[in-house]
């Protein structure tokens, strides 16, 4: 692990840390001996300075993941995420955290025309973000390119499964995996991504079943999102476990309800401004005695 002192110096919100390990792509490959992940690995996504605070005590992996198109831009879907997007914001994720390790999604269009081109954007995301690794979907097509990356240097975490990226061409967000050719499809994909060389690879939306033997099939650590309890991590997007929209996926837990809490807060700061019992003579400036 290498060590890393964040400069608190310019921001209010940033409490001055005390300087950890900054999580390895090494360390968390390791993770996993002779199949086995005997502590699972901890990943939710971010897109703020601030959520990466909040988080990175606790997560090994923080995901600055695509699905912030959705989540901050009000995006239909992730396709039309940009990688001035994905760099601006994995910037902000970095700064903000000081032990996870930090990976940032390939936005769609980004990495599909050849190795080449995804080298060029890899390159640029690790350059004006500070990451650690990048994140790309697919499986066996992408297998020559995160081979082609890995070797030259820039660590991959693969995405097997439902790949929201392809939503066009699924037809939906539905589980995959419910007929024995798509099974089979995703297994071949996960070994494939495997063997070219990703560290680790996210299995998402998929039967519990192929989730389980994908996790027992491969080397890298699997971090399962709507996938199994058996993989050797889970993710979830942060804003869906904290309760801070209406809808809830089904694979997701909601660890808190922020967005009653939050209406509730802003209610009785609006009751308060409207009958001038805020500001007090504590919120204001007065002359000195």
């Amino acid at each position: 692990m290498s060590t890393f002192t964040l400069d608190t110096a310019t921001s209010r919100a940033t409490p001055t840390p005390v300087p950890m390990k900054r999580m390895t792509v090494p360390a968390l490959r390791g993770r996993k001996v002779d199949g086995v992940t005997q502590q699972p690995i901890v990943m939710l996504t971010a897109y703020t300075m601030r959520m990466a605070q909040l988080l990175d005590p606790h997560c090994d992996l923080l995901l600055v993941g695509d699905s912030l198109g959705q989540v901050i831009y009000g995006l239909p879907s992730t396709v039309p995420v940009t990688l001035d997007m994905m760099c601006a914001h994995g910037a902000a994720v970095v700064r903000g955290s000081w032990h996870a390790l930090v990976a940032v999604d390939m936005p769609f269009g980004s990495y599909e025309a050849g190795p080449e081109q995804a080298f060029a954007s890899a390159a640029r995301i690790l350059k004006e973000s500070g990451c650690a690794a990048v994140k790309l979907e697919g499986g066996e097509a992408m297998a020559p390119t995160i081979a082609f990356l890995s070797e030259r240097g820039i660590p991959v975490i693969g995405h097997v499964g439902l790949t929201p990226q392809a939503v066009n061409m699924l037809g939906g967000y539905g589980a995959r995996g419910r007929d024995q050719a798509e099974a089979a499809k995703i297994l071949a994909d996960a070994k494939a991504v495997a063997d070219a060389g990703a560290f680790a690879i996210v299995v998402e939306g998929v039967l519990e079943d192929i989730a389980a033997e994908v996790t027992r099939a491969v080397a890298p650590p699997i971090i399962g999102i709507g996938a199994s309890p058996d993989c050797d991590g889970q993710v979830l997007v942060t804003e869906d476990m904290l309760g801070l929209f209406e809808r809830t996926p089904r694979f997701v837990k909601r660890y808190d309800d922020l967005a009653s809490r939050i209406g509730s807060a802003v209610e009785t700061y609006a009751a308060e401004v409207r009958s001038r019992a805020f500001p007090t003579s504590d919120q204001t400036y007065r002359p000195k005695p």
